[in-house]
């Protein structure tokens, strides 16, 4: 079983930057898509960015393109999820989420909520204007 910790949320200006970690324990985290997703007070949660098992490929909302970027190492079992230009829409508790793939799957980056075998507890991220 996977066992997901985020951390490296916080309080930030609008326009600064923050970089959220996803650590995994529990099974070699190298043939798991990750998925980062976020959900405001009120809202539903909602995809952020993905990045595939190979990490040779990445897919990110329309909301975040060209300020968040998502990288992963595999060797200390992490995704990170750096966020610049941050918004105070940007406001939430941000989660991250792995989808495991015994074959295939080098390209995969799932966008939906539904397609993840585990999820984290959550990190806040709180962007004041």
């Amino acid at each position: 079983q996977v066992q997901l910790v985020e951390s490296g949320g916080g309080l930030v200006q609008a326009g600064g930057s923050l970089r959220l970690s996803c650590a995994a324990s529990g099974v070699p985290f190298s043939r798991y898509a990750v998925g980062w997703f976020r959900q405001a007070p009120g809202k539903e949660r909602e995809f952020v960015a993905a990045i595939s098992w190979s990490a040779s490929s990445t897919n990110f909302a329309d909301s975040v393109k060209g300020r968040f970027t998502i990288s992963r190492d595999n060797a200390k079992d992490t995704v990170y999820l750096q966020m610049n230009s941050l918004k105070p829409e940007d406001t939430a508790v941000y989660y991250c989420a792995s989808k495991i793939y015994y074959s295939y799957g080098y390209y995969d980056t799932p966008r939906s909520i539904v397609e993840y075998d585990y999820w984290g507890q959550g990190t806040q991220v709180t962007v004041s204007s």
